[in-house]
């Protein structure tokens, strides 16, 4: 299958992770990077970010900037919005694996 095409359909999922952690604890782009490749997706920085700054954008993630060890590091948390989404996108999730897995 075409990698532009698994890219798409990944995007979702990836996201979806990303809500997972947020809504968990405060997540930043190297520690997400270094789970999503956890779980087998291949994403760089440079693909991250942009998707970080779009759920920010969209109201679901809302971004924290602390200092660490001399550095600045945003940090990201799931909105009451992103939590509402996140319930949704699991339930559609749940029916969606119950019709393919076999």
């Amino acid at each position: 299958m075409d990698d532009k095409i698994l890219r798409k359909l990944f995007l979702g999922f990836i996201q979806i992770h990303i809500l997972h952690h947020a809504s968990e604890h405060p997540v930043y782009g190297a520690w997400m990077t270094e789970e999503l490749h956890e779980h087998g997706y291949e994403i760089s920085a440079g693909t991250l970010y942009p998707i970080l700054h779009s759920m920010e954008a969209d109201g679901l993630l809302l971004k924290e900037e602390r200092k660490v060890d001399g550095h600045i590091r945003k940090y990201y948390t799931a909105t009451t919005r992103g939590i509402e989404v996140l319930a949704e996108a699991r339930s559609k999730a749940y029916e969606l694996f119950k019709e393919i897995k076999d």
